[in-house]
């Protein structure tokens, strides 16, 4: 698990400055902080460079990448893990191929010599993102695992190309500016992004399953995207119905202990993140089976009972006799690091407790630990969610009636209406692009395509001329592919719209990778092995959700592990209790609104409205508003103070100049590697 970066010039002869390669580095160093590495090909106009945690392999000179193959024909910069490499690495031992060094990312470079990278990717298992260029070929492929669990962008300038894990090593190459762009930072306001893109004008993400090459002719760099996986679900009268309820339970339970076992692979010890949830604790049962010592669980507690799963976690800890730390969060805290939080998500928030699990993760590093495993994944493959739910019950219940929809949606309000105006729309809303390719609005964006309606008030004048007759729901629709949503099921198309959605940029992004890595802790989450997923998305909808029970197979496969309680639990969305529950984190967000939202702030960054941000302030604070429309106001203003934040971190400071700051201040030169 690392951070990586860097360039190819269209011209082979320009060369590539290693200073700008360490600073790329640098600039991550929280990604990476066990040491660094670059290299340059001279006569290409490529170099690459890397920031190491020393997961496998801990030897710092011989897992330094990047990697160069003896030939020279390859070379490769990786962040993230490959689980089964030492079958892979063995096979190709086996076939007469060399390895240097014990880590798993050598095996790509003899894997694309055997087979070629179109092959070799299918054998590769895990949550990843590199970049390989092949001299021979003369080209550059950057690769993102399937989900999108590791982060890789990307931004062409005159005559180049420059990628890296996050948009701040983007930013530090002298050639790419940060700079809003319209449809950036209206997105950024409403929550939901258009996938594949950024807030920056210019600046792209490498999409889930999906691979850019970028080939140098006649002077110019030409990219091409493919997808080179996606999650299939089955067509309409395809799906096999004839197997038994046990036939699937056993199957899945293989699949599920095999990818948890996989994910305790390491050179350093490996914990889990336990909430009250039955995906985190499923994870823990199993894993607390594979090792002879307890394993040690994380968990988070909030200072609201409404919110707080502690007793619920500890409960599972109990039985399964696990070492259960838990790490009390209040609401001061959540405002006190909200701009540091954003630093490292590098997009808005809608809810603190993305700020909970940064702390969280800062907490497991102090701990000493590397790596845990976590639960996301389990809510898409088996309808967790309420919005899925939700959907099912609309569309994809044809044989009930009319009032047995009306009383599972009734019920399925009641048991959610902490998060009424968040999670679920207030109000049923349809999206005519949506619509049309769907079949209908999935849930899942209805409540941030209504919170959009605040959006255009809230621009600047600038902003909000340019962006006349935008329709976000037009955008996004456009971004999906609708070979993979036709003559599916209804629940089949909405998980499959969440997943490439909400579930890559929030629960992968700024909830995972981005605010683990800030304190340099790999999150693994295997519910997201990809043969498991192969199997899940077969599964019939009654496998997923029967009556009011969510998550059915995962619940009736781990029963014996889990406690009662939690057996019968109902899904609870783990978030962090918004401001206006609290008197004293009402205070703490109306004092960072004071700094970041301050009539000079607005003006100086010509981002929002001054007048606006002000009227939602105090609607926000007005005790006789609505508590759901309360709740959707406190998400609109911390996505106002994130876009606030996000310019006072990336517009208004030289982030080219921090990084090559960092360099000096960790002591990375390049000079110290020229002989390497």
């Amino acid at each position: 698990m690392c951070g990586i970066g860097g360039v190819m010039y269209a011209d082979p002869q320009r060369p590539v400055d290693p200073d700008v390669l360490v600073g790329m580095a640098a600039i991550q160093y929280h990604r990476g902080p066990d040491g660094f590495g670059y290299q340059v090909i001279d006569d290409r106009g490529v170099g690459f460079t890397h920031a190491r945690l020393s997961i496998i392999d801990l030897n710092p000179e011989r897992g330094r990448q990047p990697f160069r193959s003896p030939d020279g024909q390859y070379l490769i910069a990786h962040n993230g893990e490959f689980y089964d490499y030492k079958r892979l690495r063995a096979d190709l031992a086996s076939r007469g191929y060399q390895f240097r060094t014990k880590s798993d990312t050598e095996l790509v470079m003899h894997l694309t010599d055997r087979l070629g990278l179109d092959q070799a990717l299918p054998c590769l298992r895990g949550e990843f993102a590199f970049a390989l260029y092949e001299r021979q070929q003369d080209r550059l492929t950057l690769v993102r695992d399937r989900f999108g669990v590791k982060p890789l962008y990307y931004a062409q300038i005159p005559g180049g190309l420059v990628f890296g894990s996050e948009i701040k090593v983007v930013l530090a190459h002298p050639q790419v500016k940060a700079e809003f762009s319209s449809e950036g930072l209206y997105h950024q306001l409403m929550q939901t992004m258009v996938p594949g893109t950024t807030c920056f004008e210019g600046i792209y993400a490498v999409e889930p399953g999906q691979k850019i090459t970028v080939q140098r002719r006649d002077g110019e760099l030409l990219l091409h995207k493919e997808q080179y996986w996606d999650l299939d679900f089955p067509l309409k009268g395809t799906r096999e119905l004839h197997r038994s309820e046990t036939d699937y339970i056993e199957e899945f339970r293989a699949h599920f202990v095999e990818a948890i076992q996989l994910r305790l692979e390491a050179d350093v010890p490996v914990a889990c993140y336990l909430s009250g949830g039955i995906d985190s604790c499923s994870i823990m049962g199993v894993a607390a089976a594979c090792q002879q010592s307890p394993i040690k669980a994380f968990t988070i507690g909030f200072d609201d009972t409404d919110y707080d799963e502690t007793a619920i976690a500890r409960e599972m800890a109990e039985a399964v006799n696990a070492d259960q730390d838990i790490l009390a969060v209040d609401g001061t805290q959540l405002y006190d690091h909200f701009a540091r939080t954003i630093w490292h998500t590098e997009r808005s928030i809608y809810n603190t407790f993305t700020v909970a699990k940064m702390l969280m993760s800062e907490h497991v590093r102090d701990a000493g630990y590397k790596v845990v495993i976590t639960g996301e994944g389990s809510d898409e493959l088996f309808a967790g969610y309420p919005q899925l739910r939700l959907d099912m019950i609309l569309h994809g219940m044809d044989d009930a009636t009319s009032e047995e929809r009306a009383e599972l949606q009734a019920w399925l309000a009641e048991s959610n209406r902490l998060f009424k105006g968040n999670l679920l729309a207030e109000k049923q809303l349809d999206d005519p692009a949506l619509t049309e390719l769907i079949g209908f609005t999935p849930s899942s964006l209805q409540s941030w395509l209504s919170s959009a309606t605040h959006v255009p008030g809230l621009l600047h004048p600038q902003h909000r001329h340019r962006l006349d007759g935008y329709a976000p729901g037009s955008a996004i629709a456009a971004a999906l592919n609708g070979e993979q949503i036709s003559d599916r099921h209804p629940l089949d198309k909405a998980q499959y719209v969440w997943i490439k959605t909400q579930f890559e940029s929030q629960v992968l992004g700024w909830a995972g990778d981005r605010v683990d890595m800030a304190n340099s802790l790999e999150a693994r989450p295997a519910f997201l092995d990809h043969p498991l997923v192969e199997f899940a998305v077969t599964l019939p909808p009654s496998m997923r959700l029967r009556d009011r029970q969510d998550k059915y197979i995962l619940r009736e496969t781990m029963k014996p592990l889990l406690p009662e309680t939690l057996y019968k639990r109902q899904k609870f969305a783990f978030m962090a209790p918004p401001s206006h529950t609290d008197a004293v984190k009402e205070a703490a967000m109306r004092s960072l609104a004071s700094t970041y939202l301050s009539k000079n702030r607005i003006q100086d960054a010509g981002l929002l409205d001054a007048g606006a941000v002000q009227s939602v302030l105090e609607r926000h604070g007005n005790t006789a508003t609505p508590v759901a429309e309360r709740v959707q106001l406190d998400a609109v203003i911390n996505h106002m103070l994130s876009v606030q934040i996000l310019h006072n971190h990336f517009v208004a400071n030289d982030v080219t100049q921090q990084a090559q700051a960092d360099a000096k201040r960790y002591g990375w030169s390049a000079h110290d590697l020229s002989a390497v």
